[in-house]
């Protein structure tokens, strides 16, 4: 008699997958259009249910509220994602700007001044313009002077990506070195100017679990059960003290090392932990992280068109949109025309100033900071910050789509370039 075949075992639903699969879904999201894609996916379904019959839905998981009071951490879950996962998103972002300025294009004076004095110049004159704007209203307006002064790194790379096929790498390297500064000049203008008071005891005690990060990534530990419970503990102790808890973030990026000679153990030349967190938390913020963020950041009760218009009107709005689409370009393309010219340096060889225009343009794509900065300056749910994250939208899609044109066309100069030389070969 034969034996009876043997069942299947039974694959069990949401199962944690192979390694081989993690790899592969970790891969799609390091990928800056796929980051774009969820980022812009979470923001329309937000400003979807925001605005449906269901709104108050929306409102009410945003508002709940979760976590420990005696520890500050009683917060509620749109208070979460701005704190607990930006945190994660400036991470990244700060394990990035450390390695350009160790190991990339920062490293080199000569090649790092233009984008440098670019990202400044990005950063200056849409706070003037935000100003000006805003001067005759005065009072609580003007605080939010530094909302239309970030880049969204995750946008623009990915707006970039998808038009890009012919387009110099020198480009793209501009951009990315553009806003890694604008990130650095964000991170020092929330901790300076958004910060209402500093609780000496809980910043000092801070230290403590950051010293001993520290000195375990420079030893290479890779253990998480090691660095995620300091790395915890780093967090909530900068958000006690009063600085926006976003700074532990970067603090514990810059302490990790970017060549394995700043390790402990010699000299040898070669990639340190940070390329190696880098390439293991990008996929956790490009794909939970940034868009949570913004699913419970950009939900904004618009009311129809007119509700967008009577929110354009408001003049913090028109500050907001003025500085990204207006600001944002002629400071980025002033700033990098006034140090090339200045002969402090050169613009890359690769590149037309048509192209730096585009760049320039495509920097006004402000969202993910900007929205932060929004709710740090006017308060969650205030009138000036629901009207500032409509002008937010409106500003950096506008700057999206112009910039879109200007690189699209330039997209096709450099194709038929390329066809030409393909030719005469």
């Amino acid at each position: 008699m034969a034996a009876p075949p043997a069942s299947r075992p039974r694959r069990r639903a949401l199962a944690r997958g192979s390694s081989l699969e993690y790899r592969r879904v970790a891969e799609i999201l390091r990928k800056e259009t796929v980051g774009g894609a969820l980022l812009l996916a979470a923001t329309a379904m937000a400003l979807a249910w925001a605005n449906s019959p269901w709104r108050s839905a929306y409102f009410a998981l945003r508002d709940l509220r979760v976590g420990y009071a005696p520890w500050h951490l009683d917060l509620s879950l749109g208070q979460w994602a701005a704190d607990g996962l930006l945190a994660i998103f400036f991470f990244v972002a700060g394990l990035e700007l450390k390695r350009e300025f160790v190991a990339g294009e920062l490293r080199r004076p000569a090649t790092a001044i233009v984008p440098v004095v670019a990202a400044c110049g990005g950063v200056a004159l849409p706070a003037i313009l935000f100003t000006l704007v805003n001067l005759p209203t005065g009072g609580d307006a003007l605080r939010g002077w530094a909302v239309p002064t970030a880049t969204d790194i995750a946008f623009a790379l990915a707006v970039l990506a998808i038009i890009s096929t012919h387009l110099p790498p020198a480009l793209r390297t501009f951009l990315l070195t553009l806003a890694v500064v604008d990130d650095l000049l964000a991170i020092g203008i929330i901790a300076l100017f958004y910060t209402d008071g500093i609780n000496l005891a809980a910043l000092g005690l801070a230290l403590v679990p950051l010293a001993a990060f520290t000195r375990l990534v420079r030893r290479r530990v890779r253990a998480w059960w090691a660095l995620v419970p300091l790395a915890a503990g780093t967090w909530v102790l900068v958000h006690a003290s009063g600085i926006h808890a976003t700074v532990a973030g970067v603090l514990l990026a810059f302490a990790v090392p970017v060549l394995r000679g700043e390790e402990a153990g010699g000299p040898e030349a070669g990639p340190g932990l940070a390329e190696y967190f880098e390439h293991r938390f990008r996929p956790i913020s490009a794909g939970v992280a940034v868009p949570l963020f913004a699913f419970f950041s950009a939900g904004v009760a618009v009311g129809g068109l007119d509700g967008v218009g009577a929110a354009l009107a408001d003049p913090v709005a028109i500050g907001v949109a003025v500085g990204l689409v207006v600001g944002k370009a002629l400071g980025v393309f002033g700033a990098t025309w006034f140090a090339t010219k200045s002969r402090h340096a050169d613009l890359d060889a690769d590149l037309a100033w048509i192209d730096v225009l585009g760049i320039s343009v495509l920097a006004g794509v402000g969202f993910t900071v900007s929205l932060l900065v929004a709710e740090l300056g006017f308060g969650p749910g205030s009138a000036h910050d629901e009207h500032a994250k409509v002008a937010i939208l409106t500003g950096s899609l506008a700057s999206a789509v112009l910039a879109a044109i200007v690189l699209r066309a330039r997209n096709r100069h450099y194709r038929r370039v390329a066809a030409r030389e393909q030719a005469e070969l």
